[in-house]
């Protein structure tokens, strides 16, 4: 007798496993652009998806990738639910992907800019004129990554505004960095004599005290435009229920300084917090990039 009712009670089991929430098996999958040095996104996105997964009650993986263009691929594929994009791989990934959305981005998002760095040696001084830049043709010149925003997509046309063109560089083409961190690192070293980069990352890195400001100068910050931002994708609330987006949403935008692990990731991100943001916000981000031929 006993051991018929252990039977059906594992019959019973067996039966009502494949009914049971798909939830549960369900993880959410974030990753980033490869803009910084890997050991600090390595660390930030670890402890975001620590964040995440706590408020939301779901697992969270981080999941980096290769390169700008492997976030791209990714998130089109729907290996990746949940990317923090710059402004033109956000565009990529979004035109690529449907019903994907914008949903939030730093406070110092709305309002980015880009800086011109050079090496000393260079001879070149900061200026405010924009046209000023031409007196970088006939330099070794590098960006960052060739699909980097604020290390290579502003900056272009910031200098094709001011009549240089990549082919007005030294040995008639610029050199690309892959990485802000790589492009300081290779213009204070003197391998390339002038360099563009995110701003941010150079005032945390003068702040950090890595800049060497014997061997590297600022030289000039562009204007404002619109930069990183957060992308999911469209199928967040039927693969984790209903409203799931929104509470992904407000999860970002309510973290806050006042908690320690969460002052953490924003001081990583170099951010006071996170903002609501929308498709919309990155229209000018499009046109250059159409301008450009990076978005066709």
């Amino acid at each position: 007798m006993i051991f018929l009712i252990r039977f059906l009670s594992l019959a019973l089991v067996l039966l009502l496993a494949p009914v049971a929430p798909a939830l549960a098996f369900q993880v959410l999958r974030i990753s980033a652009i490869p803009d910084q040095n890997p050991e600090r996104l390595n660390r930030l996105y670890g402890l975001l998806a620590k964040e995440l997964s706590d408020q939301l009650g779901v697992p969270v993986k981080y999941k980096p990738v290769v390169d700008y263009g492997a976030a791209v691929t990714g998130f089109r594929r729907g290996d990746l639910d949940l990317v923090w994009f710059g402004g033109l791989t956000g565009v990529q990934a979004r035109l690529q992907t449907p019903g994907s959305k914008v949903i939030a981005q730093r406070d110092v998002d709305a309002k980015f800019r880009s800086v011109f760095i050079a090496n000393q040696s260079a001879g070149l001084k900061p200026f405010s004129a924009q046209n000023d830049l031409q007196q970088l043709k006939g330099k070794r010149f590098a960006f960052g990554s060739e699909s980097s925003t604020s290390g290579r997509l502003m900056p272009q046309y910031f200098l094709a505004q001011a009549g240089v063109t990549p082919k007005d560089f030294a040995s008639g083409r610029p050199g690309f960095s892959g990485s802000h961190d790589a492009t300081l690192a290779l213009v204070q070293s003197g391998a390339y004599q002038a360099g563009a980069l995110n701003g941010q990352v150079w005032d945390s890195r003068l702040k950090e005290g890595k800049v060497d400001t014997n061997k590297v100068v600022l030289l000039w910050r562009t204007p404002p435009y619109a930069d990183y931002h957060w992308i999911a994708q469209g199928n967040l609330d039927q693969r984790f229920g209903a409203g799931f987006t929104g509470k992904l949403q407000q999860s970002l935008l309510n973290l806050s300084p006042s908690q320690p692990r969460q002052k953490t990731i924003l001081e990583l991100f170099a951010a006071g917090r996170f903002i609501p943001a929308k498709d919309a916000d990155y229209a000018n981000i499009e046109a250059v990039g159409r301008s450009l031929g990076k978005i066709r």
